[in-house]
Formats: structure tokens, C-alpha cells, sequence
């Protein structure tokens, strides 16, 4: 069971980690962080339920990482609609000052 477990948090991992490299709108990168998010906590619950010594601590940690991811999406959203209304396009190629 924990391979099957550990291979699709790799592959959640991995999508996410291509459309964080490859893509240019910066709502695909900030849901790409977010489903390399969901691969490490697959991995903190699959090795929490199936490792040397099941316990509970790596679900706490994954509450811990939702909690942090949940953060930095309402951070991010806020940062992007200020970037969008003050150029007018959400690119990433086109953030490279800090003002204009």
C-alpha cells in the first residue's frame, strides 16, 4: 500500500513542480504550489499511517502544512489582485521591477 501511496504523491508533486517552472500566469504557479503542497502532506500521512511506528505526528504535520498553505494562498491572491491592478496583467515575465 505505501508505494501506490508514495508514486501519487510523487506525481502530485511533480505537476505541480512543472506548472511552477513552465507556466507564466502567476495563478497557475501559486496553484502549482499548492499541488506540490498536497504531494507532501500524501507523504506525511502515508508514512504516518504506514511507517516503522504508526503514529499521529505526521497528521498533525500535515495539519500544520494545510494551515500554512491556506496562509500563503490568501497572501498570494491579495499580492496578484494588487500586482493586476497596479499593471494591469498577471504574467509573470512582466514582474521584473519592483515599481514602475
Amino acid at each position: 500500500m505505501l508505494p501506490s501511496y508514495l508514486t501519487m504523491a510523487a506525481i502530485l508533486f511533480c505537476i505541480g513542480l512543472y506548472g511552477a517552472l513552465v507556466k507564466r500566469n502567476a495563478v497557475i504557479v501559486l496553484l502549482s504550489v499548492e499541488l506540490m503542497l498536497s504531494g507532501v502532506n500524501l507523504n506525511l500521512i502515508a508514512f504516518s499511517k504506514y511507517g516503522v511506528v504508526p503514529s499521529l505526528t505526521g497528521q498533525v504535520f500535515s495539519l500544520f502544512t494545510i494551515t500554512v498553505a491556506a496562509a500563503e494562498a490568501a497572501v498570494g491572491v491579495a499580492i496578484l489582485i494588487a500586482l493586476f491592478r497596479a499593471r494591469g496583467t498577471v504574467n509573470v515575465d512582466e514582474y521584473d521591477e519592483m515599481r514602475r
